[in-house]
């Protein structure tokens, strides 16, 4: 570890302390996961979240990276001769790459430029004396001492364009020039955008970027990813503009200073007109449309970081058989029955809809209501695809006749076809059909969405925001540790998870939560958290980063079911027994209340461990079986269906939300589509950003402001009376 990046992440981080810095970094050196340090280490970390000890890490690594590259351009220059004191001062003092990569850039290794074509034809010296700014004498007395007809300068005008060229090339190398220059651009240009080919946006998808312009430094990040895509698909032509007056005020100050009185002026000054024109502004404008890119890949990754993370910890709806409809036409809807476990008890087909025949779709009537009578379903899943309005229509009529409640509700099938074509699907279910193997993902979406979602690309679940447009390595490894953090954060059942939820829990990967699932399958159930440790391959080291994380419900021990780490089992026991309570009588009044007294800091001392652990032991102890989803809104379960045809401006809806992005939230009111809540509908007060007022998977009060059929569009807001 470097005590150097150590003492810039403390000065970076003020709010935390140097040794919960250094203590964390040991940790993750130590091949620790980021869960298991932010849950079981929060003594040593100041009880930091996992985002907060990844963003440690992350810019550990960053500063590393940046130190090692100062290493390497400060050896590349002394290897050339050219290091100076002043450029060893200017490397120490650069923060960032970029920083470095303009100190080294006049010494990079160039391609065959016009400059150092001039430079081999000797005319270096002569670009010198021109910005020495010589008082006395004409610029062709002073080209004409260069003049070599072996060299290729035959002229006076070929001599003092050479010069040129290196003088422009040299300016345009200078640190400080770009520095200033990209500041200044990034504060005064203007991303614009015009169209370039109507005609390749038959949609008008592009149309309010025809003629666009906005401030560089203001500009939303979702209009940075749509006008890339417009330009990348030839619909528009975008730069970035800014009047150039005031960078050659700039320069001229830099450049020529007080030397107005010099016959060498005017060429100076065209030499950094060019400089900028041709070499400064193109580079410039590259560099920070890259970095509004980066900076909107970064946005877009975080949103869809955000709304996975919600829908993956929406709450289960437990203890339900529920049969999954997954709608269609043509090929009918595939129907699975799944019991409370997840176990498929049956699955079927029905053709509710045209262009079946007639007798089909009355046959599918009644047969739909045996199913629901004879499995006695709870809750009709119904996915959100093609068909689903007519489903939904079907669904809420039968459900009329039957003669218990039953309620249903629609789901979000993004995704369900990725997996139902996947390997994981085929391997769970080697006989079933694609359309079934669906049907089945939207009846457990339902009852565990976590459970069921890791089995899905995360970028296939469809709450991404253009989730195509971004980085894929980037948006892997963000969305990678969302996965494992909900995983972590909820706890997984080890006698019912599938492989692939195994392999996101702390300490586990692929082979060795398919060695966990071959080892259950070959020798029953687990009975205790200790049993792990005979699954091949699992050695010490990956029991203490997962155990905590994994639920033995068959377990005789209580504390195997809850979020106790096995390392904390004998000073559980022991803090139990100074207050007097037993295992058994965990959850009780009596119990909960004896947790209550205690008094932390005199029992922490006494059992010698940090007051954090306490906490969570005690949090613990009076909810054994709590579920941290359980606090969540549940989805809306709907009897009657409604329509756009339906909705009145004013109405007032409960809805669910579906998507949250840079401009504002779509919510499931109940109709086929989602409706949108702008930003500037979201509250009363200002709102930064949609994702600090709504997640995805909440239950919000919303009144519609206008419905268009046409286009299948409809405005909500979430201010009462707001139209």
């Amino acid at each position: 570890m470097n005590n150097d990046i150590v003492s810039q992440l403390a000065s970076e981080y003020p709010a935390l302390k140097r040794n919960h810095i250094e203590q964390t970094l040991s940790l993750l050196f130590e091949d620790n996961t980021i869960p298991f340090i932010a849950r079981y280490r929060k003594e040593m970390t100041g009880s930091m979240d996992e985002v907060m000890i990844k963003d440690i890490f992350d810019r550990y690594s960053t500063i590393e990276s940046v130190m090692n590259r100062k290493e390497e351009v400060t050896r590349l220059i002394e290897q050339q001769g050219m290091l100076t004191q002043a450029l060893v001062d200017d490397i120490s003092k650069a923060t960032t790459l970029r920083e470095l990569e303009d100190i080294y850039r006049p010494y990079r290794p160039k391609r065959r430029t016009k400059a150092t074509i001039a430079k081999e034809q000797g005319l270096e010296p002569l670009a010198q004396a021109i910005l020495s700014f010589p008082k006395e004498g004409t610029l062709d007395t002073l080209a004409t001492a260069y003049l070599d007809d072996e060299k290729g300068v035959t002229t006076i005008e070929e001599a003092l364009q050479g010069a040129h060229e290196i003088i422009a090339e040299t300016i345009s190398d200078d640190a400080a020039i770009r520095t200033w220059v990209r500041a200044e651009t990034f504060k005064n240009g203007v991303l614009v955008s015009s169209v370039k080919d109507k005609a390749l946006d038959d949609k008008g998808i592009y149309e309010m970027y025809y003629e666009f312009n906005q401030p560089v430094k203001s500009v939303a990040p979702h209009r940075v990813l749509a006008i890339n895509r417009g330009e990348q698909q030839k619909i528009l032509n975008v730069s970035i503009e800014i009047d150039p007056n005031q960078i050659y005020v700039y320069l001229g100050k830099r450049i020529i200073g007080t030397n107005f009185q010099s016959f060498v002026m005017e060429m100076v000054v065209n030499a950094y007109e060019d400089a900028y024109k041709r070499f400064i502004k193109p580079a410039i404008e590259r560099e920070l449309r890259k970095e509004l890119t980066e900076k909107a890949h970064e946005q877009a990754i975080n949103i869809f970081g955000e709304n996975l993370r919600n829908l993956l910890l929406q709450p289960p709806l437990k203890g339900k058989t529920v049969l999954g409809f997954d709608p269609a036409y043509r090929t009918g809807c595939k129907l699975a029955i799944v019991d409370a476990t997840g176990k498929v008890l049956g699955i079927d087909v029905i053709y509710p809809h045209p262009p079946a025949p007639k007798h089909k779709q009355e046959e599918a009537k009644s047969h739909f209501k045996k199913l629901i009578e004879h499995y006695n379903v709870d809750l009709v899943a119904i996915g959100n695809g093609t068909a689903s309005r007519e489903s939904e229509l079907f669904v809420s009529e039968i459900l009329k006749t039957v003669k218990e409640t039953v309620y249903y509700v629609i789901v979000n099938e993004a995704g369900a076809s990725v997996y139902s074509a996947s390997e994981v699907a085929r391997k769970e279910f080697p006989d079933f059909e694609v359309e079934q193997r669906s049907a089945v993902s939207i009846a457990r979406r339902v009852q565990d969405p976590l459970a069921e979602l890791v089995k899905i690309d995360p970028k296939s679940v469809g709450v991404g925001q253009y989730q195509h447009d971004v980085g894929q390595k980037e948006l892997e490894s963000r969305l990678g540790f969302v996965v494992e953090t909900a995983v972590n954060q909820v706890g997984v059942n080890l006698n019912t998870a599938s492989p692939e939820l195994l392999s996101h829990v702390s300490g586990l990967n692929k082979t060795l939560a398919q060695n966990v699932v071959n080892y259950r399958n070959e020798n029953g159930v687990f009975k205790t958290r200790t049993t792990l440790k005979k699954v091949p391959r699992l050695g010490d080291k990956a029991f203490q980063q997962a155990a905590g994380f994994l639920r033995v419900m068959e377990s005789k021990n209580i504390l195997d079911k809850t979020g106790i780490h096995p390392e904390s089992y004998d000073v559980t026991l022991n803090l139990l027994k100074r207050i007097n309570v037993s295992l058994e009588d965990l959850g009780s009044e009596s119990a909960t209340e004896a947790l209550n007294t205690i008094k932390l800091h005199e029992m922490a001392t006494s059992l010698e461990i940090g007051k954090e652990t306490l906490i969570d032991i005690i949090d613990i102890l009076k909810q054994p079986a709590r579920d941290y989803r359980d606090t969540l809104d549940a989805p809306i379960l709907r009897q009657d269906v409604l329509s756009m045809e339906d909705l009145k401006p004013g109405m007032e809806l409960s809805g669910t939300v579906r998507n949250v992005v840079d401009f504002g939230a779509f919510v499931d009111i109940g109709v086929k589509q989602d409706g949108l809540v702008h930003i500037s509908k979201l509250s009363n007060q200002f709102v930064k950003h949609p994702t600090d007022v709504v997640s995805v998977g909440d239950i919000v009060k919303v009144w519609v402001l206008d419905v268009d059929q046409r286009k299948q569009r409809i405005q909500l807001s979430m201010i009462e009376g707001k139209q």
